[in-house]
């Protein structure tokens, strides 16, 4: 058998430069770079090992620094979100706290259903001299590693404590990132001195190899009673997730739609399903959606899932599907999900299941009232948002007209990127999607800091789009540093950088709770109270910008604003951050729909007793779907 020598650390690199997966007979790039911070945990091994890749041929498997390992695990789960889990990218990191840092990527992921492959830095296997630096110490085992924390946020977790134990860990990584029911983070532990020891690998390891994504069919009797309970429907509702995107099952979805006259809402991941305008399209449904849907959601007798997790803003926390009969066909490629519901579970994938029930009800079709009043609260919801995108409210604009103004100066294909705070709610409600990809907004974890990183991840999949980042002064104050990447690797993104002094989103909840958005707005202490009450801070975010590299546009006005977004479009190098103060306190239209979020009990506080007395007017409306 044909061997080669190489260290731990080169095979590893080998291996993942000549990984590809296939769908639909398309090969892609599975593992398509790797970003990394180097420490003493891993600069010897995986680094040198990079380098000597790099000064080989810098395409194998190209390297880019990152300035925060959060944030590098974001970019990637951002990359690979973009090429529809079809391909992704590595992240490695030293031991200690960088590879803890990750640990929250690592979440985001999973939690998306997101490949993402991490490579952190571990202590040494020999245990020769430890505890190293940065060594968490047990006193009940010797081996106790601070990566232990990766198992519970990773679909796949091993540690390579022996070179011998490469071959299978790298086979069954690959499987679990390549497969659309298993998939998320996938974390391989490399203790530095393995990293480092070298060893003669098979060479059929380190072979081209293709990894097929599979397209699983629903089982024929569970196609036949979910076709049946659908002809049995008189109100039928589709919620479509982020399956039906990542399945590339649009134009199956439209065309499901289109035979059978039932309408489409979205979720957050699958919004850009359905067009806007179409006629059957309802856009965003739950605690963040629109009237339109909501409405019909409260009268559906039957709900098909596709695509989607049924998280508590999908569901209104399981409030929103009142009728006594309803009932749930699933569509999903993940069982788990599948199942969340009682009906029929279509374990498939979105695509070939969707094909299968356009013909399993070929001659069926909704009534033609039905049809007609999805259109007219399409309509009437359409009028809502346009209202909303020139409020022309004073003396600061309300979040919604810049919103508006980022969706009309944006084409059909561009992108626009959010993760946390008010904006996603006011997005799902308000943007106008007319592309499957044009819609990125990370509600799995809403993970504050996500944007810029995620933004970059999607520039790096498909720089042909404009992405464009939109994100409030909580979220980025948490991770701004990546900016410094995109100037780096002149990596074009608009970040649309809203100023609203605090966290508008839990500011709004916090009141709704009758906390009074206590700790919410970004103030100095006052002397006399005592209490965070007094003046705004004078944060410059876009003075930090500026610092950064990035080039900064400001805007005043509504006006000042589609202005610089035309200007940002203008430049080709590098990110571009345009700076605008919002008014937090201007309301997006209602949805009209309830999120469960516990409120204290008992109180002293006449604010939080009335809160809690809107709370136990709604919770029974909870229901268990069983």
């Amino acid at each position: 058998m044909e061997t080669v020598r190489l260290t731990v650390a080169q095979a590893l690199v080998r291996f993942l430069a000549a990984q590809r997966s296939e769908r639909d007979g398309i090969e892609h790039r599975l593992v398509a770079g790797c970003f990394g911070i180097f420490g003493h945990g891993n600069v010897a091994g995986i680094g040198q090992a990079l380098l000597e890749t790099e000064l080989e041929d810098p395409a194998a498997l190209p390297y880019w620094p990152g300035r925060n390992e959060q944030a590098m695990v974001h970019a990637a789960a951002g990359f690979a979100r973009a090429r529809n889990r079809l391909s992704t990218l590595a992240v490695t990191s030293s031991i200690g706290p960088g590879a803890t840092n990750m640990v929250t990527g690592a979440a985001l992921a999973t939690i998306n259903r997101l490949p993402v492959l991490l490579l952190p830095g571990d202590i040494f296997a020999t245990r020769a001299p430890a505890p190293v630096l940065q060594q968490l110490e047990d006193q009940t085992w010797q081996g106790a590693s601070v990566n232990e924390t990766f198992r519970p946020v990773s679909r796949y977790f091993d540690r390579i404590e022996r070179p011998e134990q490469l071959p299978s860990a790298l086979l069954s990584a690959m499987r679990v990132l390549t497969d659309p029911a298993e998939t998320g983070a996938v974390t391989l532990a490399l203790p530095q001195d393995v990293q480092a020891e070298a060893h003669d690998w098979p060479a059929q390891l380190l072979a081209p190899r293709v990894w097929p994504v599979a397209r699983p069919v629903p089982e024929p009797a569970a196609l036949a009673r979910a076709a049946a309970l659908i002809r049995e429907s008189r109100r039928p509702l589709i919620i479509s997730g982020g399956g039906t995107i990542y399945a590339e099952a649009t134009s199956a979805l439209r065309g499901f739609a289109e035979v059978t006259g039932i309408p489409v809402t979205e979720t957050q991941a699958g919004k850009g399903s359905l067009r806007y305008d179409h006629p059957l399209a309802l856009g965003a449904i739950g605690a963040t959606g629109t009237v339109a849907a909501n409405t019909l959601a409260s009268q559906a007798d039957l709900v098909i899932g596709i695509g989607t997790r049924y998280s508590d803003f999908t569901t209104a926390s399981r409030t929103l599907f009142v009728d006594p009969g309803i009932r749930f066909v699933s569509l999903n490629v993940a069982g788990f999900d599948a199942y969340k519901l009682p009906g029929v579970a279509l374990v498939a994938d979105a695509r070939a299941g969707l094909y299968a029930l356009t013909g399993a009800l070929r001659g069926w079709r909704t009534e033609a009232a039905y049809r007609e009043r999805v259109r007219r609260l399409a309509l009437e919801w359409d009028e809502t948002v346009e209202r909303a995108y020139h409020l022309g409210h004073e003396p600061l604009p309300a979040q919604s007209e810049v919103i508006g103004a980022v969706n009309e100066v944006a084409a059909p294909g561009d992108v626009v990127v959010c993760a946390a705070g008010s904006m996603p709610g006011d997005l799902h409600k308000l943007w106008r999607s007319r592309d499957p990809k044009g819609y990125h907004v990370e509600y799995g974890y809403s993970c504050m800091g996500y944007e810029i990183a995620g933004g970059i991840g999607a520039a790096m999949a498909d720089p042909g789009r404009e992405v464009f980042v939109m994100v409030g002064d909580g979220s980025y104050l948490m991770m701004p540093g990546e900016l410094v990447t995109a100037v780096q690797e002149h990596i074009k993104i608009i970040v649309v950088l809203v100023q609203n002094h605090g966290f508008a989103s839990i500011g709004a909840l916090s009141e709704g709770l009758g906390s009074q958005r206590f700790g919410t707005a970004y103030r100095y202490r006052d002397p006399g109270s005592g209490r965070l009450d007094g003046g705004q801070l004078p944060v410059d975010l876009a003075a930090n910008a500026q610092s950064l590299g990035a080039t900064v546009l400001r805007a005043r006005t509504v006006k000042e604003l589609r202005a610089a977004l035309e200007e940002a479009k203008t430049h080709r190098d590098g990110p571009v951050v345009v700076h605008i103060e919002t008014d937090p306190l201007a309301p997006a239209p209602d949805s009209q729909a309830w999120w469960d979020v516990p409120v204290a009990e008992v109180s002293a506080l006449d604010s939080t007793t009335r809160a809690r007395a809107a709370y136990d007017e709604n919770k029974p409306r909870q229901r268990p779907y069983l």
